[in-house]
């Protein structure tokens, strides 16, 4: 039996152990995903190896942490310094990264000119990249300045929450995890006033009421989770696990997700 997992702290809300389970059940493979609560980075080569995993997700805090312990990376995953998927291959791990076009999918149809991502970790990195490489305009602001010099290196638009002066965005993006916390990203008039020329709210968070998307929607403005972010880079990972066309997965596990949102 092949056994994957998802690490992450907290871990407890994933879906991905019903979305991955029902692709290999569905296809009659011997496999098994489940969640995996990661306390510490420390010894994950180990438990990964000891456990006898075959390939993983990786959430947060963990995407950029654990880019240490993978012997190779995909383009993609080298280029943004953050890994959400792992497979191993011949006693070796090898990061990739799905959530560029996971996040992508969800907006690639709402004609976004611009956008605003709040939050600086391995996420936001994915992206900032993918956005850029659509043509749209992207600035990034966070809180702790350290974490923007990433951005600055590959010459982004980057600042400091501090520094930040409000302009009209097409796309507010809440990279951050405050909505984990019940928190919003942001001062709460300083939200209202990004939102008011907003075209478009997206938050990573999902499965819980989130303080950011209920702001957005009383500012009447679209908003998404980030239910289908998880779903489009779930079948590209459950793609890169079993070897499979993408299209063959996201035929399967789209049932799954619309099973999980019933």
């Amino acid at each position: 039996m092949r056994i994957y997992s998802v690490f992450g702290n907290p871990i407890i809300h994933s879906k991905s152990p019903f979305l991955h389970n029902y692709v290999f059940n569905a296809l009659k493979i011997d496999a098994r995903y489940v969640r995996f609560h990661l306390k510490s980075s420390k010894n994950f080569r180990d438990i990964f190896f000891n456990y006898g995993f075959n390939g993983a997700n990786i959430t947060l805090p963990f995407k950029e942490e654990l880019i240490k312990f993978c012997d190779d990376l995909n383009p993609l995953a080298e280029k943004v310094n953050a890994i959400n998927t792992i497979v191993k291959k011949d006693n070796k791990l090898i990061g990739y990264n799905t959530d560029a076009m996971g996040f992508f999918k969800n907006i690639e149809n709402e004609n976004i000119k611009n956008a605003l991502i709040i939050g600086a970790g391995g996420s936001a990195k994915a992206i900032a990249f993918i956005l850029r490489e659509n043509n749209i305009e992207t600035t990034i602001i966070n809180r702790s300045p350290e974490k923007l010099e990433f951005f600055k290196k590959h010459n982004f638009f980057s600042l400091s929450t501090n520094n930040f002066n409000i302009s009209n965005y097409d796309l507010i993006i809440n990279a951050t995890s405050s909505s984990i916390n019940n928190e919003l990203p942001l001062e709460k008039n300083t939200l209202i006033k990004l939102f008011y020329n907003a075209k478009l709210a997206f938050d990573l968070m999902y499965g819980k009421k989130c303080e950011f998307l209920e702001l957005a929607k009383k500012c009447n403005i679209k908003s998404i989770d980030g239910s289908k972010m998880l779903l489009y880079q779930a079948i590209e990972a459950s793609s890169i696990f079993l070897e499979m066309p993408y299209n063959e997965i996201s035929y399967i596990m789209q049932k799954a997700y619309k099973i999980i949102n019933n």
